[in-house]
């Protein structure tokens, strides 16, 4: 099985000069933990939920949500994100991915075909089918 086969192809994304802000808003709403980060239709980093709390230590410190929101507001995306990100291709196969993803200790792989952002896999997508996949072995058997 591939990467194309589990990956989320429809993806948030936001250009490297947003707001850090604005990342954390979406993250929040939408529940989700990687955001893309995107000139154009090239990746050049990523931002996650761990990128935020170090962008926000100002919460530890005590402040309210209000407080650390306008913190993150004068907080430009290009300062926090991750730039040197590991990629994969759609058809990289999901053992693999997952593999790079534990040796990496990262959650998440964009998914890169012919320089263009194509999808994203997660640690999730991968315990997902592989939970799917043990169902049907037990199920057979």
């Amino acid at each position: 099985m591939k990467v194309r086969d589990i990956m989320v192809a429809e993806l948030v994304t936001l250009h490297v000069d947003e707001e850090l802000s604005l990342a954390s808003d979406i993250m929040n709403l939408a529940r989700i933990r990687h955001l893309p980060i995107v000139e154009g239709e090239r990746l050049v980093g990523i931002i996650s939920q761990r990128d935020l709390f170090k962008a926000s230590l100002a919460s530890v410190m005590g402040y309210d949500y209000a407080e650390t929101r306008d913190h993150l507001k004068s907080v430009s995306i290009r300062d926090a994100m991750v730039s040197k990100v590991i990629t994969v291709e759609p058809d990289t196969e999901i053992q693999q991915a997952g593999r790079i993803m534990l040796e990496k200790k990262i959650g998440c792989l964009p998914v890169i075909e012919d320089g263009r952002l194509v999808g994203m896999v997660t640690e999730t997508d991968i315990l997902r089918c592989f939970v799917l996949h043990l169902e049907e072995c037990l199920a057979g058997g």
